[in-house]
């Protein structure tokens, strides 16, 4: 008898534990369980299929040469494999939303189980809503799988594959060509104060190489006096933090004043004061993929600063793609429920892929 309440009270206290689990699934009306239950199976599926052929096209190929030609080991090839993996789903969530929802609902159309569903009175709003629901939830699922993982896992899948193959690799890789503009007042040259308008451009600084946290063939142009031009050039420069200013070593300085008479001082250590904007652009991702939302709204600013007017358009493009590609979800989810509810619609798994395909390729 001992045995037999035991077992009856494991029985209860699992169900009730199964029950308390599932309570927010059975909270869900039936028909949308039901609906769910028809789109959710072809959405794993669809995922899983574009995932692999995406992977198998844009790394797989690409790490099987690797390993051919430059000896990558196998067990490295298969962790780039695996870090580029969330890149390819943010990829394949919207088109899976698409083919599961074009299959779900071209099923149910074929059965005439939405014909059913209508006949009893309701819309065909109601009965597409939860594709709605799981589109908008994959929304928010691939926005942050494409803000939060995307840009950290490429880039350990860049390090470990330039570790395999043998290349050196910092995370501070060098950048070419660094100009960084300032624009604001300049000085009177009669009342040595400064003037009222602050759009002036007051510095252009540019440096050829940078790497490891130093420019190198640093020129900087100060504008800042009015009928007054320094050129300042060293090979190198560092940006220290606690006087706000940068070091520059073995350079000269050259001063022109209003009458074009020119003094020129060579120096082997000199300290301009200086903001660090051109550090900032200098350690700023070319590639808005390596960089999260934030990231790239703080790459934005500081190309603003600049007032290179191409690198802000790029940038704000990268930063609506961000948005765009999400939100995908909610588009394909809404074509994809509306043509699969269509009565005269009878799609097989064979034509619904041959159709997401087309809608794919037309809306990208």
């Amino acid at each position: 008898l001992n045995k037999f309440l035991l077992k009856l009270s494991n029985q209860l206290l699992i169900k009730k534990t199964f029950n308390k689990i599932f309570t927010p699934w059975y909270s869900i009306p039936l028909i949308d369980r039901w609906l769910l239950g028809q789109i959710i199976p072809p959405m794993v599926f669809a995922i899983s299929a574009f995932t692999v052929i995406s992977l198998s096209v844009g790394v797989m190929f690409d790490l099987i040469r690797k390993i051919v030609e430059f000896g990558l080991p196998l067990f490295l090839a298969l962790k780039v494999l695996f870090f580029s993996l969330p890149s390819f789903l943010v990829l394949s969530f919207p088109m899976a939303v698409l083919l599961s929802t074009l299959l779900a609902y071209g099923k149910l159309s074929s059965n005439s189980e939405l014909l059913a569903l209508k006949s009893l009175g309701i819309k065909t709003s109601r009965i597409i809503s939860p594709a709605i629901a799981l589109s908008i939830f994959m929304t928010g699922l691939t926005f942050y799988f494409n803000d939060n993982l995307v840009p950290a896992s490429n880039k350990l899948a860049e390090t470990t594959l330039r570790a395999g193959i043998g290349k050196s690799f910092s995370t501070e890789q060098g950048k070419e060509n660094i100009m960084f503009s300032r624009y604001g007042s300049r000085i009177e040259q009669e009342t040595n104060s400064p003037t009222k308008l602050n759009n002036y451009l007051t510095h252009i600084f540019y440096a050829s190489w940078f790497k490891n946290k130093q420019m190198y063939d640093v020129t900087v142009l100060d504008l800042s006096r009015m009928g007054t031009r320094q050129i300042l050039k060293a090979k190198n420069a560092i940006f220290d933090k606690k006087k706000s200013s940068w070091t520059f070593s073995n350079g000269s300085l050259v001063s022109i004043d209003s009458n074009g008479q020119a003094a020129i001082v060579e120096f082997e250590k000199y300290e301009y004061p200086f903001d660090e904007g051109p550090l900032k652009l200098a350690e700023t991702p070319k590639d808005a993929a390596k960089m999260t939302l934030k990231q790239a709204l703080e790459a934005e600013k500081i190309y603003q600063q600049t007032g290179n007017l191409k690198e802000i358009r790029r940038i704000r493009v990268r930063i609506h793609e961000k948005f765009t590609l999400p939100f995908a979800c909610v588009v394909f989810g809404l074509i994809g429920s509306s043509l699969g509810s269509k009565s005269n619609l009878r799609s097989s798994k064979s034509q619904g892929f041959g159709l997401s395909i087309i809608l794919i390729l037309i809306y990208y």
